[in-house]
This record gives C-alpha cells, structure tokens and sequence, in this order.
C-alpha cells in the first residue's frame, strides 16, 4: 500500500521545517508547503524539501485571473512540486489555463507535471459561513457542482472534506485523485504522549478520522496539528500510519 499520509511543514520557519521533515520522513508518503512557510522561506524550502528526495505538495490555493494562474503555476512547476492548488472558484478558464501551464512546463528537461488539485469548499466553511458570503448554504452541493466543472476543466484532482468524499465517488470518474485536509485523530485511539496536545485548538469543521477518510474513498489524507503539534511528532506518524496498514 502506497503511504498516503501527506504531512502538513505548518511552521514558521524553514529550519523548523527541515527539522521535522527529517524527523518523521520514514512515516510518510509526501510534506506539505503551505502559506506560512511559503512566505517566510521562499520558493528555497520547496527545493531544499525536495533535495531530501521527498515529494512535495504546495498548497498556496491559487485563485487570480486565468494567466496570472498560469504563469504561477509554471514557476510551481519549475521547482519540481508533485501537486499544486488552485480554487475551482475561479472557473473554468482558470482552471484549463492552470492545466494547460503544468503541461507545457513539465515538457522542460528534468520535469514531469505537477497534479493540479482543484480546490472545492475550504474545510472552515459549513452552511452558515457558505451563506454568509452570498452562496446556497449546502456545503455538499456546493462541493458537487465545483468538482463537476473542476473534471469538465479537465482537472485530475481535488481537494475536498473528508464529509464529501463518499458523494464524490458516486459522481466523479474513478481516475480523479481526492486529496482530503481536516483528517482528525480521536486521542482515544492511541495512547501515549505521542498524542497528547495535539487537537486542542482547531478551526476544521468538516472532519474524519484517518481510517475513515480512506474507506470513504481518499488517495491522500493530508495531517497537519495531529503530527506537528504532538508531543513526538514521528511517533504520531508512526502510529497514523499503523493504524491504517
């Protein structure tokens, strides 16, 4: 089985990060690049990530308009990334365009193309909030109807709660890889201190465990506080990762 835990570098500076790469690389299967890091060490911690020989998923979200997207997802493509984000809100030319740039950079000597993730309904979000900024307030349908355009953009995968996967599966065609963030361990299913802390403060509203997300039909489960933020950030991984062999 091909690990599938994506490790979240949610800290705020690159030393922090090669740190806790280098701690817990053994037990999993790729590390995430998020905004926070992104900003404070430059495109330099994505190299120096992948130097490791690790994969890497840079999460920035890109949402602009069409050529903007474009031309940040080349230079995504150019420091060798495995997965990029974009917002499938930005619609459909958007996302063709951002297809369209990850192929023609990955035609460059030493690259292959990025899987460009189309981003649904963030994870903070739930009917309330989807109302509150002027949409339907149906988290599941508004996830359905940006994945169908994300596939008819020609989009190979997305970013989803681990809630929506099962519908997902029903409607969308088998080769689309779902990438799931608001993966939430239950302390109960551990013991040690491996886990102790790790889940206080958390600002996902739309969650699953690891195991659970999986059987629903996720490829990647992308784990951030219940790793970092444990007391042994690789025997947390060690122990996810057990719990889903």
């Amino acid at each position: 089985m091909r690990n599938p835990i994506i490790a979240a570098l949610d800290v705020p500076d690159a030393e922090t990060a090669l740190k806790l790469a280098a701690q817990i690389a053994p037990a999993v299967g790729a590390f995430k690049i998020g905004k926070e890091l992104f900003v404070a060490a430059g495109p330099d911690i994505v190299r120096r990530v992948r130097d490791t020989g690790a994969a890497v998923f840079l999460d920035l979200k890109f949402h602009d308009i069409p050529n903007t997207v474009a031309r940040a997802v080349a230079a995504a493509a150019r420091l060798d990334v495995q997965m990029l984000t974009i917002h499938t809100s930005g619609g459909s030319e958007m996302m063709r365009a951002a297809k369209k740039s990850a192929q023609d950079t990955a035609k460059l000597p030493g690259l292959q193309s990025p899987l460009v993730l189309g981003v649904t309904v963030l994870t903070s979000l739930d009917n309330a909030a989807l109302g509150e900024i002027g949409f339907q307030p149906d988290t599941a349908r508004q996830v359905e109807r940006l994945a169908n355009l994300a596939v008819k953009a020609g989009l190979r995968g997305l970013v989803c709660s681990p809630l929506e996967i099962a519908a997902l599966r029903k409607i969308l065609p088998a080769a689309i890889q779902l990438v799931t963030p608001g993966i939430r361990t239950r302390l109960g299913e551990a013991s040690g201190a491996a886990w102790a802390g790790a889940e206080k403060a958390d600002d996902q509203k739309r969650t699953l465990t690891p195991r659970e997300a999986l059987q629903a039909g996720a490829n990647w489960l992308v784990i951030g506080r219940p790793i970092y933020a444990a007391e042994n950030p690789r025997a947390a991984a060690e122990k996810i990762l057990e719990l889903l062999m």
